[in-house]
């Protein structure tokens, strides 16, 4: 049965993902994996474990500064203490957190405010005396050295939280995956904006605006980034944009990671601006070819390694080891960030096995270069584990290379698709691929 795609909005006339529930669950998960660990509590200073236990949010500018925490306790409540007026915003509008466990409190603020670390330390060290937990060791999931040194300071035995967090976060509720598959169904949209726009002399940044305004005016929360690549830059894969403009013949491809409700994308597309060549479209198939053999592997119970065992060595496509090609033939959970577990890496995953089960969500991305030495494909779905397989929630076609621009924005980047671009162009260069590859000229 498909994933249910709804409107943005809540309604009272049909039931979409239900909130409430949303809160109750992904806290439930929580308290039970901390029951279950060696932990007296767990203290958390990312904004997404933040999120996942307390169902706050301050905005984007937050994420990077550490200033907020969270105190889940053995059998207990979260507590958190927020920036400033926050705390008191909580108390009016987030009635599930409790007024007396929404309190102000700040960090260091990346080490720009003196002082914090030790009141920081102080607050914990009162919360887990009250409950008897200061003997117990304390999980923590990312924190800054004077915090630590201060905590340790009050004798508190801290250890690493972040792994119980991740595998408490490893597997979606139903409604974090009606989140997902909403997110993704907002950047289909993106595509399809992008995609209808692309034309030489347009640049890389302005395929960012573009997508980053279609998203927004969807009801996108956040917009974590877009990578758009094109042309020569697309071999090797520099991870970033710039305002190099597009050229007929070009490859371009894009990744949009954005958050809906805090739920996340990771979604590369690859296009062919004006027309395609045969290296072009030759990568862009052994790309595919990679990607779905991965695809048609995912089932519970099968493992990462399994997965990732069918993918080409680093040496294969011109990398020399693993660690300089990482995250080129890569799959890694998503959830409320984008790299979550399960990862799936030729470097890491022979070593470290996942096995995949029904409910978790996460992305297979795959790169492949092509034999002209600069231009490349790159593809990604995210997909929903389900009891007997997979539903790919990623809808954008990317079967086979799109061709954008020069007037016939449907055609395909195969040998027929390159003969159909051709009867739209007049362009001696690309008469002269379309000879090498034996294609008569419409």
């Amino acid at each position: 049965m498909a994933l249910k795609t709804y409107g943005t909005m809540q309604v009272d006339w049909e039931q979409r993902a239900d909130l409430d529930r949303l809160r109750r669950e992904r806290l439930a998960r929580a308290k039970a994996a901390l029951a279950d660990s060696e932990l007296g509590a767990l203290l958390c200073f990312d904004m997404s474990n933040i999120r996942y236990l307390t169902a706050t949010h301050i905005g984007t500018w937050a994420m990077d500064k550490l200033i907020r925490f969270c105190l889940l306790p053995q059998g207990d409540e979260p507590i958190l203490w927020d920036f400033g007026s926050a705390a008191r915003h909580h108390k009016l509008y987030s009635p599930w957190l409790g007024e007396e466990r929404s309190r102000a409190g700040i960090s260091t603020l990346r080490g720009s405010v003196k002082g914090r670390a030790e009141d920081v330390a102080a607050k914990i060290r009162v919360e887990l005396d009250e409950r008897g937990l200061t003997g117990q060791p304390l999980g923590v999931d990312v924190i800054e050295l004077p915090v630590l040194e201060a905590l340790r300071h009050e004798g508190i035995d801290v250890v690493d939280g972040q792994a119980l967090m991740q595998d408490v976060r490893m597997l979606k509720t139903e409604d974090e995956i009606t989140l997902l598959t909403t997110a993704c169904a907002m950047v289909d949209a993106a595509y399809e904006e992008l995609f209808r726009a692309l034309r030489p002399g347009m640049r890389e940044n302005e395929c960012v605006a573009l997508v980053n305004r279609v998203l927004f005016e969807l009801g996108s929360e956040h917009v974590e980034g877009v990578n758009a690549i094109s042309g020569e830059r697309c071999s090797p894969h520099p991870h970033v944009f710039t305002d190099r403009m597009l050229r007929p013949g070009d490859p371009a491809y894009f990744d949009i990671l954005h958050a809906y409700n805090g739920y996340r994308t990771c979604y590369y597309r690859t296009f062919a601006v004006g027309s395609a060549s045969r290296p072009q479209a030759d990568a862009y198939k052994r790309c595919r070819d990679i990607l779905d053999q991965a695809i048609a592997m995912i089932r519970p119970g099968v493992s990462t390694a399994e997965v990732v065992s069918i993918w080409p060595e680093a040496q294969e496509f011109g990398f020399p080891d693993e660690e300089a090609a990482f995250a080129l033939q890569y799959g890694h959970g998503v959830g409320l960030s984008i790299w979550e577990k399960p990862i799936f890496s030729r470097l890491v995953s022979f070593d470290y096995p996942e096995t995949i089960q029904e409910g978790m969500v996460f992305a297979l991305e795959t790169f492949w270069p092509a034999s002209d030495g600069w231009s490349a494909a790159r593809i990604e779905e995210q997909l929903v584990v389900t009891a007997d397989g997979c539903e790919v929630i990623t809808r954008f076609p990317a079967e086979e290379l799109l061709v954008a621009g020069g007037g016939h924005p449907t055609a395909f980047g195969t040998l027929a698709g390159l003969r159909e671009t051709q009867s739209h162009l007049n362009n001696p260069t690309v008469d002269a691929v379309v000879a090498s590859a034996g294609i008569e000229r419409a």
